[in-house]
């Protein structure tokens, strides 16, 4: 009797542990097209307006990613010690398809890129890293710009300076 009551309660909790579950929670949901009115979730500025590549995250729970105008403000915040809720996806855009000028689309997942690090190239906050989905483009990037490929768990917390653009930008 006692094991009939356990296999009932242990099926019951096994169907209500199903209930509530959003599959979005398990798979990262596809990158969001930014346009003229979308702003970076960290300082208000208008991603299509500055060159360079833009990041966004989707956190568990939201249906609208939070923006960066800067990878190196992506990298920051999925470095961050205070960085305690769950992503979904975390894209850049990938500078070998993209126009460096007016970057559009070509979203690639932040955590598989090829970044240039300390490239002559500036992005929206002044430095940035260049974020590329194949290395290849990443080299092509370093023999004209300098700069030294690196994936994305080779980069140290702490090596995203976000003093640079914000501080110096005239246009602001």
């Amino acid at each position: 009797m006692h094991a009939l009551l356990g296999a009932g309660i242990l099926a019951v909790l096994t169907l209500l542990g199903g209930c509530g579950n959003d599959s979005r929670s398990t798979q990262a949901l596809a990158p969001v097209e930014i346009d003229r009115s979308t702003s970076c979730s960290l300082d208000g500025m208008l991603l299509a307006d500055y060159p360079g590549p833009k990041a966004q995250i989707i956190y568990v729970g939201k249906d609208k990613p939070a923006f960066f105008c800067d990878t190196m403000e992506l990298i920051n915040q999925l470095h961050s010690g205070e960085q305690v809720r769950a992503i979904q996806g975390a894209y850049v855009q990938d500078m070998g398809k993209a126009d460096w000028n007016h970057p559009e689309g070509h979203w690639i997942d932040a955590k598989a890129a090829y970044y240039v690090v300390g490239s002559k190239r500036h992005g929206s906050m002044g430095p940035t890293f260049a974020s590329f989905a194949q290395e290849a483009d990443a080299a092509s990037f370093v023999q004209e710009y300098g700069g030294k490929v690196m994936k994305f768990e080779e980069i140290k917390p702490g090596s995203a300076d976000l003093s640079g653009g914000a501080l110096h930008d005239s246009h602001m």
